[in-house]
């Protein structure tokens, strides 16, 4: 099993950071496909009240329950305090999207025991 396939088979709970409300935009096509198929997707964005029928809140430490994936869609260099949050709150697993890399952020997850699949 590859790890893409590890971190949507080991995770039901994924805070998408940069979730947008508008049905046009790629982040929230992602996101309602994975609620489609039984994930609990928790926005992160300090800029909307809600996405898809579930509260957004403005970072990962005030998420009020244990998230297992945070899904980046965020410029990648905005990408190093999302991972330090998502190192905080221990999360699971972290997953950035295409075209969103950063290789010492996915170095510092990795050193904390956090596995990241990245620009895929």
């Amino acid at each position: 099993m590859d790890l893409t396939e590890e971190q949507l088979r080991n995770s039901k709970t994924i805070a998408v950071v940069g979730l947008s409300d508008n049905p046009e935009r790629t982040s929230y096509r992602v996101a309602r496909y994975l609620q489609s198929v039984g994930y609990r997707i928790i926005p992160v964005n300090p800029m909307i009240q809600e996405s898809l029928g579930e509260k957004s809140y403005p970072d990962l430490k005030s998420v009020p329950v244990p998230i297992d994936m945070v899904d980046v869609f965020r410029r990648s260099e905005l990408v190093p305090p999302v991972v330090d949050e998502a190192i905080e709150v221990g999360v699971k697993y972290i997953w950035m999207q295409d075209g969103v890399i950063h290789e010492e952020s996915k170095a510092k997850a990795e050193a904390a025991g956090i596995p990241v699949v990245m620009d895929d």
